[in-house]
This record gives structure tokens, C-alpha cells and sequence, in this order.
């Protein structure tokens, strides 16, 4: 099989290299899948310059997600599975023509789902959902701010809050972003590179309080956020966009950015800090992953869910699509198309 294989760290014209790999085999619950395309997440960007800690050492495989054709199946799989068209979790080894992954972990979907549209709603899909659906629930009249929020988890984050009656402050960079916020229900869209979102929140708040923060940035946005919270808030953190470059310094900088939280004062001003780790939530409960992930396909299905999705880069593009991707400067779902 064809595959991206990851040989070093850094820029990704350099770190990644196509090759002939071994075809692989599936093993105990799991199904071979022939992936028509995989989808990109802003790990991947991370990985790629050695800064995602979860993501195996090269020489590797990297890929959250594929859609393709269930054609293999390992011991204990149903085998209704097999050649059903799939939207699949990969945990890593997506970036390859055949991807094998727990059958638990997949979702079957109609032969004429568009292929973005479905990766929109593997790891992006299954985060926003859980995030606003499942553990911070924002109710209508709810003051909601979303960072990153024309990415591929950010606008998905937007039209559940916007759905929910909430009302809605997101964070992005660019008229053209803030255009398409603004289409999703967006009241108050803030480009940030037009001065401090922070401020421009509070200007806009009026004295108000906000009641959720889905934040995707971390470092000195964290504080700011929580400042900006009142008594019930729930800050979510699911994203270091801001460590995105400096090697280990950056890391050291990050972090003290972030700066110490100290529980009492949480307690005693009624706000809930909340980190999510998709990854990490994959290992212990992987149904919960896979039922958020079937509950957004579903959502898209009725169209209360309409992801935007950038034109799809060929297979020999993926340097090109990762490039874009950690640029800032894509809408939406980024994939990456076999043939």
C-alpha cells in the first residue's frame, strides 16, 4: 500500500515522505478499511513538528480518521461489516490506503455522503459534540465564546451553540472568516487581529458575564478567559494553537503563559475548568467517542449540522494541505482524497 510516513520532525515537505509499506493486518475486533480519503486535525500539524506528545515516534504513520470500504475482518468482527462504507476513528495510521482500526470505532455511512463532509464529522465532529452536547450542555441565553471558531471544530461548535439559542462570540482572524461566522447565526463575530479579543468581548459583554468558553488556543488566552467567566462558567480547554512553534522554549513559555490555577478559587467562585483530551477519552471509553461521533453524523444527516469543507487536495498535496492547515488562514475541514 501507499502511505505518508513520518521519518523526522519539523516542516512537513521534509518530514513526511510517500512510500510502499507492508499492506497491514487486521487484528483482534478490527476491520481493514480501503480508505478513499483521511481527514487532517491540528494535531496533525503538531506531530508533524515533534510538539504532540501522544503521537508515536517516527518513523510512523500519523491520521485520526478515514472514510473507505471495510474489505478485511479480524477475528470476533460481525461480518455485516464487511464491504460496508465506513467513516472510521484510525488512532493514528490514516495516512495510508488501508487503515485498520477497532470496528467499534466506526460508523457505517450511504454510499453518497460527501467524503469532507463525513471526515468533518470523525475527530472534529465527535469533539464538538461531546464538548457542547454532552458535558457543558449551553442553554438558550447562555453567553458562549469559541475560539478558532471558523476551523473545522469551531464551526461545528458554533452551530450547536447557535442551535441552542445561545449567545455567540466567536474569535477569528479575517473578513472573509468573520463573513462565514456571521452566516452560521454569529452575533458577535471578532477578528483578533484586530486588537485584543478579550477586550473586545468585554466591550461587547457590557458588564455581563460569560457562561462558556471552548477554547482551542490555551497559553495567555486561558486567564483571560477565565476572567471573563461568571459564577457557573465552564471553561473548556481542547487546543494549544498557541504552542504551535518554538521548540522547547515555546513549550516553557506556553505554559507559563497558562500560569497556575488554584482550585479554592474556583470553588469559591463557582467556575469549572474542564480539559478535553479525545485521545486520551478513545482509551477508556471508546463507545463514548464513537456514539458522539454516530450522534454528529446524524445531525448531519438532518442538516443541523452543514460543515464547510475546503476543496479536497489530492494525495501527493498532503505537505500542501498541512502547510494550509497550520497556516490559520483554511475554513472549515481540511481532507486529503486517495484518488
Amino acid at each position: 500500500m501507499k502511505a505518508w510516513q513520518q521519518i523526522s520532525t519539523g516542516d512537513a515537505a521534509k518530514a513526511l515522505v510517500l512510500r510502499e509499506l507492508p499492506d497491514p493486518m487486521p487484528g483482534e475486533q478490527e476491520v481493514l478499511i480501503r480508505s478513499e480519503a483521511f481527514g487532517l486535525n491540528y494535531a496533525d500539524t503538531m506531530a508533524v513538528k515533534g510538539l504532540y506528545r501522544d503521537a508515536p515516534k517516527p518513523p510512523c504513520v500519523l491520521g485520526y480518521e478515514v472514510v473507505g470500504r471495510v474489505e478485511g475482518l479480524g477475528e470476533g468482527v460481525p461480518k455485516e461489516f464487511l464491504g460496508k462504507r465506513v467513516l472510521a476513528f484510525t488512532r493514528f495510521g490514516g495516512y495510508a490506503q488501508l487503515a485498520c482500526t477497532d470496528h467499534r470505532a466506526v460508523a457505517e455511512i450511504p454510499d453518497d455522503m460527501p467524503l469532507g463532509a463525513a471526515l468533518a464529522m470523525a475527530t472534529q465532529g465527535a469533539t464538538a459534540w461531546y464538548m457542547a452536547r454532552w458535558i457543558t450542555r449551553p442553554e438558550r441565553g447562555d453567553r458562549v465564546l469559541v475560539h478558532s471558531a471558523a476551523g473545522g471544530v469551531g464551526q461545528l461548535l458554533v452551530q450547536l451553540a447557535a442551535q441552542a439559542g445561545c449567545e455567540v462570540f466567536a474569535v477569528a482572524g479575517g473578513a472573509e472568516k468573520l463573513a462565514y461566522l456571521k452566516q452560521l447565526g454569529v452575533q458577535h463575530a471578532i477578528d483578533r487581529t484586530k486588537g485584543d479579543y478579550a477586550e473586545q468581548v468585554q466591550r461587547l459583554l457590557g458588564g455581563a458575564r460569560l457562561d462558556v468558553s471552548f477554547n482551542a488556543v490555551g497559553g495567555t488566552t486561558f486567564k483571560k478567559d477565565l476572567r471573563l467567566l461568571g459564577s457557573g462558567g465552564r471553561l473548556v480547554l481542547f487546543g494549544g494553537a498557541e504552542r504551535g512553534a518554538g521548540g522547547t522554549f515555546g513549550t516553557l513559555r506556553f505554559v507559563w503563559n497558562m500560569g497556575l490555577v488554584v482550585p479554592i478559587f474556583l470553588m469559591m467562585k463557582s467556575k469549572s475548568l474542564i480539559g478535553v483530551n479525545m485521545l486520551r477519552l478513545s482509551e477508556r471509553k471508546p463507545q463514548l467517542v464513537a456514539t458522539c461521533m454516530r450522534e454528529a453524523l446524524g445531525a448531519l444527516r438532518t442538516g443541523s449540522l452543514k460543515p464547510r469543507v475546503h476543496p479536497p487536495f489530492t494525495a501527493d498535496q498532503l505537505p500542501q494541505a498541512l502547510k494550509l492547515l497550520g497556516s490559520g488562514k483554511s475554513i472549515g475541514k481540511v481532507a486529503v482524497q486517495w484518488r
